[in-house]
């Protein structure tokens, strides 16, 4: 009863529009107070000192700089350009790039804001411009945005790492196998339905296909220049050669220096670029906090146990089912919720049932997050529907965005399956590098 007052109580505050770790924390701290006396303050500042000495930490802050760094000097936008020489020519092929594009800026980024807004602002205009449909392209787009929150280095796969105790080294590898699985599988779809219906994405025509080898070569070099940051930072720790925080700081100290070396960093790149960085990761670090808070008044509780007694002693319930209900709360959740209200709200009673029903935590951190990029997509409020909106040109509607998503909420949903059939797929590469 406790538990569900403390719910409740959070969900009520969010509501009234309280940002989340207001929410979150104020509920635990109080809870604490009341259960336990003045002592049970204490929790909230355990809490900040436990945050504080966490040493992985750090790659929060290197990652995002390094993303928004490669974002303000223009170096992303290379990337838009030499897809569109290089895949102008076949039906769909602009469309295939900018899924591309998606996976590139999310693993330069590890947010799916990141990649929604170069989407939007520079794929989709031109996109629109040459005649392709708009209802797919606008799905494409918000697809291929929410793998940044899968594919390494994701930002909430961090919260998630910190909230369940997992290495994120392990969360990021992970993410790897399922991200580029998702990216594939939009890419067929894609390729197939313009095949079949090629005035969907037609080609470019002559005078922009028939661009002179040297000029490809050139655009090349500079599009893969991101992709050699990614490879600098990742080979090292892939390879047991660094750890994940020292090769975050390999790829920062790559991206200022791209920007530097090319004379794209300026005092405003500069800026902007920390200012930005500076913003998510403080958000991210008092949402964590007030998470951990909360966390550990649950676990004062023993509202795990109690629950657990529920669904398995009482109810007779199967781990598989359980799970499959966790999945189904967490697409309701997030019609209404981003997805690190979502793990605040839930993680302190997920995460240890699904440890306790024998589960991976690893696992169950790729399947939350497939979960979370699927209810980012689902009507009436999801959150990608509302970002698009907002970056979108005036002649997309919202019935428009609303259609447009419809089939690759089915793809993510049919990945979503594999991977819960098939926990290889996430769990092959983190067993294989940390065996090395």
């Amino acid at each position: 009863m406790i538990a569900l007052f403390m719910f409740s109580m959070m969900m009520i505050l969010l509501f009234t529009g309280q940002r989340v770790f207001g929410a979150i924390g104020a509920v635990g701290v109080i809870s604490a107070i009341l259960l336990w006396g003045t002592g049970g303050a204490d929790i909230g500042f355990s809490a900040a000192i436990k945050l504080m000495n966490w040493y992985p930490l750090l790659t929060l802050p290197l990652f995002i700089l390094m993303g928004y760094v490669l974002s303000e000097s223009k170096i992303a936008d290379d990337l838009y350009k030499m897809f569109h020489v290089w895949m102008g020519p076949i039906h769909g092929g602009l469309a295939i790039g900018t899924i591309l594009l998606m996976v590139l800026v999310s693993a330069m980024n590890g947010l799916s804001v990141a990649g929604m807004a170069i989407g939007a602002t520079i794929a989709l205009p031109e996109l629109l411009r040459r005649g392709y449909d708009k209802i797919m392209v606008t799905g494409v787009i918000q697809a291929g945005s929410s793998l940044g929150i899968l594919v390494p280095p994701s930002v909430v796969l961090v919260l998630y790492a910190m909230i369940a105790r997992q290495p994120v080294g392990q969360l990021w590898l992970a993410g790897v196998f399922p991200g580029l699985m998702m990216a594939a599988m939009f890419i067929i779809y894609v390729a197939v339905r313009c095949r079949l219906q090629p005035e969907l994405g037609p080609v470019l025509p002559p005078e922009e296909r028939n661009v002179p080898m040297a000029e490809k070569l050139k655009l090349l070099r500079a599009g893969l220049l991101p992709i050699g940051i990614f490879v600098s930072m990742m080979v090292p720790f892939v390879n047991g050669w660094t750890s994940l925080v020292e090769s975050s700081a390999i790829g920062a100290s790559a991206a200022m220096l791209a920007a530097i070396f090319k004379g794209r960093m300026n005092k405003i790149v500069f800026e902007n670029s920390v200012r930005k960085t500076l913003g998510i990761s403080c958000m991210f670090m008092w949402i964590i906090l007030a998470a951990l808070g909360f966390g550990a008044v649950f676990d004062g509780l023993g509202a795990v146990k109690a629950i657990e007694g529920l669904f398995i002693g009482q109810w007779g319930l199967s781990p598989w089912t359980i799970l499959i209900l966790m999945q189904l709360s967490f697409l309701i959740m997030g019609t209404f919720l981003d997805d690190t209200a979502m793990l605040v709200i839930v993680a302190p009673l997920y995460v240890p049932l699904v440890g306790a029903l024998g589960f991976d935590l690893i696992w169950y951190g790729v399947l939350y997050t497939i979960t979370t990029q699927i209810a980012y997509m689902t009507p009436p409020f999801g959150y990608n529907l509302f970002l698009m909106r907002a970056m979108a040109p005036p002649e997309i509607s919202l019935r428009d965005i609303y259609r447009s998503i419809v089939p690759f909420v089915g793809v993510m949903i049919f990945a979503l399956a594999l991977v819960m059939l098939f926990p290889q797929i996430a769990l092959w590469l983190p067993e294989y590098v940390y065996a090395r």
